[in-house]
């Protein structure tokens, strides 16, 4: 099933990008309305929106998943349970398509409710208490987007249509139109997990790392984006962007504090997920939906390669994930290291690999653009603490001794998963440079003074230095982080988002609940009601047993009472 299904998506996704690439030399927008049936005058249709946006997209999303289910086939081969897996994740799949080509808020609501839906059932996936709790804490967390859009929806019937693409230029600046806006924003930051909401992101982690690749490069998470880059002409010069471009940079900014002090593999990567998701929401809010997207095409290519690394690591190490106990893996599993480290390189910017063409463009763009001096310090900021956490997680796992036991036989045995991830380093190496092609057929020349053109340069190259500079230190008592205990577990923590999220929402209702269990089921509705039934029930069956106890002194006594009642009777 996995080979079956890896060749459908893998030629799906040919075709999707090839007639992607023809929308975009031509100019074509191909709107399908399909009407499902009719009843009385009332009929139901169902709208597709076929540009060179949904269709690039589509391709890549299929391109991905196509790999992440040749990775599968070897990663998970001792599941029973495979082909269930590869159905889950086909749904997944199908669900993001719908979202794709939806220009309609019914349609994009089905498909946000399908990745919801699936994507807790893949987290639930290793069925164990740990995988139960995250599984919900995402699930609960997505709601909200649901609901947002909802509102949405309820406040388009004002209009004619829900095709919100006929409305984007229309009353722009109305209340109604404002409002359908701020909900779209909020549903687009609840499931691309912006501040607030950034606490299920990393809680997703808790299913397979194929699963992973899949979620945190270009399916789920992206959604949001994506949904807000559709509606992009309705939000740009609002009061909305403004607000949006502080959220964006300010998770960035979190994201990219958190991972510098993490040690389990996987949440590095998928705050430095959450950290790219930042970078998009932000120049989006800035005016550049082309440039968003082409971000999150990039950045979808290098975060699968890097997840897809991450599981073979994980898998060859016996299911460790903390990278303390790696170390001076490139010679033992060269193939992993060299894909891994291209991966690194590019989120980082490496110029001419897949990232540096959009990063690089997005952060020259922001010197020329209109935007005070908190917006730039985050912007570059963040960039230097991407490059801070990739060199660190580079020097724990890569370099130095061998720090685990020696019960892991770590080789570079599994060709499957290796043909998958070959396929994808190259196209971080040349991805980028295609895209930029094909998205920009005219040259961008962006005239900057010396010091603007090389901040970014110097930014991650100080950024490296730091990063290093900080692997270096050794455990000990005199560690700045315990002077500090505080602000490290702050910024460590993701601004005690998770805690919020958890604890900070569940503590009231548990707390009244245990309040009422103990006035009313235990207090005075337990003694009015089930204790006082009882006690009854118990002295009317003593009085019955007296009745029946055969006793020659009742017998007389009920005679006596008997004929007394006879006498009243006659007379």
């Amino acid at each position: 099933m996995c080979f079956t299904s890896f060749l459908f998506l893998f030629i799906l996704a040919v075709s999707m990008i090839v007639m992607g690439m023809f929308f975009v030399m031509y100019n074509l927008v191909v709107f399908v309305e399909w009407e499902v049936f009719q009843l009385n005058g009332s009929s139901l249709v169902m709208t597709f929106l076929f540009d060179w946006m949904s269709l690039l997209f589509m391709g890549f999303v299929l391109f991905i998943s196509s790999l992440v289910i040749m990775y599968s086939d070897e990663y998970m081969e001792g599941d029973l349970t495979i082909n269930r897996f590869i159905l889950l994740v086909l749904m997944f799949v199908l669900s993001m398509m719908f979202l794709i080509i939806s220009p309609n808020l019914i349609s994009i609501l089905l498909g946000l409710d399908g990745l919801g839906l699936v994507c807790y059932c893949l987290v639930i996936y290793y069925q164990n208490i740990k995988s139960y709790n995250a599984g919900l804490l995402t699930a609960l967390s997505i709601r909200i987007g649901d609901v947002a859009l909802l509102m949405a929806i309820a406040w388009m019937m004002n209009y004619g249509s829900w095709n919100y693409i006929y409305y984007l230029e229309f009353e722009k600046d109305s209340f109604i139109m404002l409002l359908i806006g701020g909900m779209i924003v909020l549903a687009g930051m609840n499931k691309s997990a912006q501040i607030p909401f950034s606490s299920w992101l990393p809680a997703a982690l808790a299913a397979p790392p194929p699963v992973s690749a899949l979620v945190h490069s270009s399916t789920l998470v992206t959604a949001g984006v994506y949904l807000l880059i559709r509606f992009s002409p309705s939000l740009i010069d609002t009061w909305l962007s403004k607000w949006f471009l502080l959220i964006g940079g300010l998770t960035m900014f979190m994201a990219g504090m958190g991972a510098n002090f993490e040690y389990d593999l996987k949440k590095i990567i998928a705050l430095s997920t959450l950290s790219q998701l930042g970078l998009m929401m932000s120049i989006l809010a800035m005016g550049y939906p082309e440039l968003a997207f082409f971000h999150l095409l990039t950045h979808a290519l290098f975060k699968a390669l890097l997840f897809m690394c991450a599981g073979s690591l994980i898998h060859n190490m016996s299911d460790s994930q903390d990278i303390r106990f790696m170390g001076n893996i490139c010679s033992q599993m060269p193939l992993t290291s060299v894909c891994f480290n291209i991966s690194n390189l590019a989120l980082c910017g490496m110029p001419f690999l897949a990232g540096f063409y959009s990063k690089d463009l997005i952060l020259e763009v922001v010197s020329l653009s209109y935007i005070n001096l908190l917006g730039l310090f985050l912007y570059f900021f963040s960039t230097g603490l991407t490059v801070c956490y990739s060199l660190r997680l580079v020097y724990y796992s890569m370099t130095g001794e061998f720090n685990s036991t020696s019960f892991h036989p770590l080789c570079d045995e599994g060709w499957i998963m290796l043909k998958s991830m070959l396929v994808l380093v190259m196209m971080a190496v040349f991805g980028g440079s295609m895209l930029s092609w094909i998205l920009f057929p005219t040259p961008l020349v962006i005239c900057l003074p010396m010091s603007l053109k090389m901040l970014a340069l110097t930014v991650s190259l100080l950024g490296g230095w730091l990063g290093y500079e900080v692997s270096k230190i050794m455990m000990s008592y005199d560690l700045m982080s315990w002077k500090l205990y505080m602000m490290s577990s702050f910024l460590g923590s993701m601004w005690f988002m998770p805690f919020i999220s958890t604890y900070g929402v569940s503590y009231l209702p548990l707390f009244m609940g245990k309040q009422i269990y103990s006035s009313l089921d235990q207090g005075w509705g337990e003694d009015w009601g089930g204790q006082m039934i009882y006690k009854q029930s118990v002295l009317y069956s003593k009085m019955t047993q007296t009745w029946q106890n055969n006793s020659i002194k009742v017998y007389l006594i009920g005679f006596i009472l008997w004929m007394i009642m006879l006498t009243l009777f006659i007379l």
